[in-house]
């Protein structure tokens, strides 16, 4: 295994990305916080959700309706009807109407992680070297200290309650007042194989004390979910995971923004927790990347699920088919549950910005991640839920 001895400089890089990841607001108090589109073209963002300023109930219910479905029959638990005709799968189709009470402690923790590591041959000449693995540490607690803005998400799949991460990223058009998170493609829609996940909420600083699954099953509201759950009612994913998310030709696009609603209270996210990441679009080379941060919740064997790590490695690079971008790859031993988690490095002018997410390791194993350059396209989703919900 690959020693965790950190360089000076990687040293550097570790402690501004602490610093960056800390919150400013007053920490979360004892109860739960209160207070290329589809079907345009392939490279584009894909969108799903309803427009800014709505009556979301009424969007929700009539785009069900379209489908044969009744809103109050499906928070009865139509929901889990999972046929693929009748499976929303499009970008505009996108509807997760909040159930209260859905995803109390027993359920989070029998969420599992979806599967990441994928049988992904490296193609030839786009790829360095596998990197040695760098063993994931622990994260400080209490979370909402000392990484509040990384957290869990929490969704509905056919193959039953699912896990991924996630981070909460800034909105340029609502500054101080972000309700946006970062993921991966995969922890939102299943791709070629089907259409959206449902149930989807967002919980920042999961298990902010770091407690033992044995633990947390008496822990109080406030220690399980500091700031309270966060439902996603929009969401966009590239056209290119849409369309064929799940092949070897879509990882390097699979990453995805959801827009989030606390479903208790009125504050932003980002006022909630106090801090945001700015995300960095202008997709440098592995070679020019310099040291790279992972953060997020692995839940695949010998990790459990309930305690955030994070890994700190030099980029490299990895090619998975022809003609597609080059993804970064480092050395990390998190496995599945950490998919969607945030990618940070600090930038020349100091600042630390998310440069990619978790999206796919080795299949039967771990050792390694590899997550999307973040470009044009990761850009144009960004700014497609920035705008729709322009205030």
């Amino acid at each position: 295994m690959r020693s965790i001895r950190l360089l000076p400089a990687v040293t550097g890089v570790a402690a501004a990305l602490a610093i960056a990841l800390t919150a400013t607001a007053c920490g979360p108090t004892e109860t739960p916080a209160s207070d290329k589109p589809a079907g345009k073209t392939a490279a584009g963002p894909s969108e799903g959700g309803s427009d800014a300023g709505s009556d979301l109930t009424k969007d929700i219910a009539g785009k069900l309706k379209k489908h044969g479905v009744d809103l109050d029959e499906w928070k009865k638990g139509e929901w889990k009807n999972w046929d693929r005709d009748t499976w929303l799968r499009e970008a505009e189709d996108f509807v997760n109407p909040v159930i209260d009470g859905l995803w109390d402690t027993e359920r989070m923790q029998s969420a599992k992680s979806p599967d990441p590591t994928v049988e992904t041959q490296a193609t030839s000449g786009g790829s360095d070297p596998v990197p040695r693995p760098v063993t994931a540490q622990r994260e400080k607690t209490p979370y909402h200290r000392y990484a509040a803005p990384v957290g869990k998400i929490f969704f509905d799949a056919p193959e039953g309650h699912m896990v991924c991460s996630g981070t909460i990223v800034k909105d340029p058009r609502r500054p101080g007042k972000s309700n946006l998170v970062w993921t991966a493609g995969h922890c939102v829609h299943a791709g070629k194989k089907g259409g959206w996940y449902r149930n989807i909420t967002f919980v920042p600083a999961f298990n902010d004390l770091g407690k033992s699954p044995a633990a947390l099953r008496n822990a109080q509201p406030h220690e399980v979910y500091p700031y309270g759950q966060y439902w996603a009612d929009w969401a966009v994913t590239s056209g290119e995971w849409i369309q064929s998310g799940g092949t070897n030709q879509a990882w390097p696009y699979d990453y995805a923004v959801l827009h989030v609603q606390p479903q208790q209270g009125r504050k932003s996210l980002e006022e909630t927790v106090g801090v945001a990441l700015p995300v960095d679009f202008s997709a440098p080379a592995p070679s020019q990347a310099g040291t790279i941060g992972a953060w997020g919740y692995p839940a695949a064997p010998p990790y459990n699920g309930m305690i955030m790590h994070k890994c700190l490695d030099r980029a490299t690079r990895l090619s998975t088919a022809p003609a597609t971008p080059t993804m970064y790859r480092i050395g990390c031993t998190m496995t599945g549950g950490s998919s969607g988690g945030g990618w940070f490095r600090a930038l020349p002018n100091g600042t630390t910005a998310l440069v990619s997410n978790t999206s796919i390791g080795p299949a039967g194993r771990n050792g390694w991640l590899a997550g999307p350059q973040l470009g044009r396209g990761a850009k144009a989703a960004h700014e497609m839920v920035s705008k729709k919900f322009a205030r």
